[in-house]
């Protein structure tokens, strides 16, 4: 076993100074090749973050949603159904939540009115999302107006910003008193948005959804599984698309691959020549090539995705987030927790590292095989 590892020591030296002796080619193909490897890893990397983040923001949230329809458009919950709903078995908890959107026509952009049911709001007073306060230019102790829809001003004082932390999700948030909801919505009183719900039974939910169906026929239960699926097939679709975009680009490196590995110089043919003339055997001139391949190929790759792993969570995706965030005014601010899925690693590496190895041992075996003489006449 030693005497082999010794032979692959000295091939994988004698490939580096070969390299080496070809620096333009070499470098050329490491740039182009290591450009690649970044931009996919960075949508690859981004995606699985988001993926992850939504998951762990939606794991406190409540495991079913009820909402009212009319003639197939979401409505207004009206009084009595938390009564009827409570009377089910399995349920838990049930709470009637309070929410609306509002247009901001100064930014054009859309906030998310609430009312929290963990925190105490003081009539007249708000708390406002991060993204808000950035592009607003609000702190602690500001006031603004907003023009309801009946056309009448209300004007708020901040109270306090959410933490930057949570940004992801409460970027255009704007939390009130349920007085003040009420009262700027016209909302009438024992009416709400929807109405959460948790079950004792983490296995009943699906079961608890079909009883509220058969207990209010015009409601319509959403599980949280559900919106998890739903982030899930967003973020794969955005992903796919941004790929789609790529994919001229991904082809054209293909190509360039190809060729590079494929079409072997007159200067590596005599290499190869003079290599089979001293006595080096068919298997070590594949070995040598084999090794040129996979160390390109690698140091791409290592290059690359770790170029990628620091755009994504050092740099916040500066290049490509508005393509996968989707948000159109308030773009949030935020750090993803790092995340590294092994087997998106793993066929990143086969797809970018092995068609490229493999490709370099077609014409390699070729020349090893063929004469040295006519090698290196030809």
């Amino acid at each position: 076993m030693k005497p082999w590892i010794e032979r692959q020591r000295h091939l994988i030296d004698f490939t580096a100074q070969s390299l080496a002796r070809r620096k333009g080619k070499s470098l050329g193909l490491l740039f182009v090749y290591t450009l690649l490897v970044f931009v996919l890893a960075s949508v690859a990397l981004y995606t699985h973050a988001l993926r992850n983040e939504a998951t762990r923001v939606l794991a406190g949230a409540p495991e079913i949603v009820l909402q009212r329809l009319i003639a197939g458009r979401h409505d207004l919950v009206p009084p009595g159904y938390i009564e009827r709903i409570g009377r089910i078995r399995g349920v838990q908890k049930i709470e009637g939540r309070l929410w609306g959107y509002y247009y901001d026509s100064v930014l054009k952009a859309n906030y998310t009115f609430m009312v929290p049911a963990d925190r105490e709001i003081v009539p007249g007073e708000i708390v406002v999302g991060p993204a808000l306060e950035r592009t607003r230019g609000l702190s602690a102790g500001n006031g603004i107006s907003f023009r309801a829809y009946s056309g009448e001003l209300h004007t708020f004082i901040v109270a306090a910003v959410l933490a930057h932390e949570s940004e992801l999700v409460s970027a255009d948030l704007v939390l009130m008193n349920e007085a003040d909801f009420r009262r700027f919505f016209a909302y009438p009183d024992g009416h709400y948005t929807d109405i959460a719900l948790w079950v004792a039974n983490p296995l009943e939910v699906r079961n608890v959804g079909v009883k509220l169906l058969g207990t209010l026929p015009d409601s319509r239960p959403i599980l949280r599984e559900e919106v998890l699926r739903t982030y899930a097939s967003i973020f794969d679709w955005r992903e796919g698309m941004m790929l789609a975009l790529l994919s001229a680009a991904i082809l054209a490196f293909g190509i360039f691959a190809w060729e590079k590995a494929a079409g072997l110089s007159a200067e590596e043919k005599r290499e190869i020549g003079i290599l089979k003339a001293i006595g080096w055997e068919t298997g070590d001139v594949i070995a040598m090539k084999f090794w040129e391949g996979f160390l390109v190929s690698l140091f791409a790759f290592l290059v690359g995705y770790v170029a990628a792993y620091v755009h994504v969570f050092h740099f916040e995706f500066t290049l490509f987030a508005p393509v996968l965030k989707g948000w159109a005014v308030l773009y949030p601010s935020f750090a993803l927790t790092p995340q590294i899925d092994g087997l998106q690693v793993a066929t990143l590496f086969v797809f970018t590292v092995l068609p490229y190895t493999a490709a370099t041992l077609v014409p390699i075996w070729r020349a090893a095989t063929t004469d040295p003489d006519t090698v290196m006449r030809s």
